[in-house]
């Protein structure tokens, strides 16, 4: 019976708790400075220890968890989440953001169709070239 580990690097703790699906994808979101300890950026091999604050950003969310647990491999879902703890200001901003989203929606989420196929572009054309306004008729 092996024991956990005191150290491990940083993009294969991402990939074990689950935060991103490959260990590429956890390299290159650190690379990119989206991930942060303690405030610093750092590289994909730091070390993370059991009390380490990350601080993680994916997409327009940003997360900050205290890291509870070291796993040299990836389980299910409970037991990736027994490995950290979200902050409790996190996890207020979190709601605070998804609820800001919920209330003004992105506009070009609201589009439906999408953009004009050609048969509507020509329908477009069609109908503005046979329009008639009262500024072109004759006076006479």
């Amino acid at each position: 019976m092996s024991q956990a580990p005191a150290s491990m690097r940083l993009d294969k703790w991402l990939w074990a708790a689950r935060f991103y699906k490959t260990r590429a994808l956890a390299v290159d979101e650190i690379n990119l400075g989206r991930v942060r300890i303690a405030g610093q950026p750092v590289k994909p091999s730091r070390d993370v220890k059991v009390g380490d604050l990350l601080t993680l950003r994916t997409g327009a969310v940003t997360r900050e968890v205290a890291v509870l647990g070291l796993s040299a491999q990836r389980g299910p879902a409970p037991q990736a989440q027994a490995l950290y703890a979200e902050t409790q200001a996190s996890i207020t901003a979190r709601e605070a953001a998804a609820e800001a989203r919920r209330l003004a929606p992105e506009p070009a989420a609201t589009i439906v169709q999408g953009r004009p196929t050609k048969q509507d572009r020509r329908r477009l054309a069609d109908w503005d070239r046979w329009s008639a306004s009262l500024d072109d008729e004759d006076p006479g």
